[in-house]
């Protein structure tokens, strides 16, 4: 077949009759995008290579059903967040993650959403958010900025779910505080 298939061609083919090249090619289309998209939320490179190997291991395997009407990087994303979290969950990881996590803590460098927030002039948002305390901005920051679930931040941060809707609730009552 000449000329680039469509992701929807390639899903098919992988499917009905596991087509390598047809693997080979979504896998050079889209694991470099999912690997950065895995790594804005997780700073351990070699746990995010682990997810991505197994996301798209999920796909050959057929273990991971792709529906024609959805978008493939989407449904990509979908399965790679959720085998991060898996991930996360396991205590290797979840040490690997607090390592890198405290040694990004501690780097003068501030991060992205850091300056985004920082250059906000309508209100006193920015200086609202760094006045909260670091407990309550990494609840905000996984369940608002990563759009992570309560579940999903639990696991991130380490916490019971319901200490993440608690400091979420006494994080946003504070935002309102200071924003009235």
């Amino acid at each position: 077949m000449s000329g680039t298939r469509s992701d929807g061609e390639l899903l098919r083919a992988i499917a009905a009759d596991a087509d390598r090249r047809a693997f080979e090619e979504l896998y050079r289309r889209y694991a470099p995008w999912l690997t950065a998209r895995l790594r804005g939320r997780c700073a351990d490179p070699s746990v995010v290579d682990d997810v991505v190997q197994e996301t798209f291991l999920a796909v050959w395997r057929g273990t991971a059903r792709y529906h024609e009407e959805g978008d493939a990087a989407g449904w990509l994303w979908r399965i790679g967040s959720r085998r991060l979290v898996d991930a996360l969950r396991g205590d290797g990881a979840r040490g690997r993650l607090r390592q890198a996590l405290a040694r990004l803590r501690h780097r003068d460098e501030v991060s992205a959403e850091e300056r985004v927030l920082a250059g906000v002039e309508h209100g006193d948002l920015a200086g609202a958010l760094v006045r909260l305390s670091p407990e309550l901005r990494a609840v905000l920051q996984a369940t608002v900025i990563d759009g992570l679930t309560t579940r999903e931040a639990a696991v991130l941060l380490g916490i019971p779910p319901g200490t993440v809707k608690t400091r979420a609730m006494r994080a946003r009552k504070q935002l309102r505080e200071e924003l009235a």
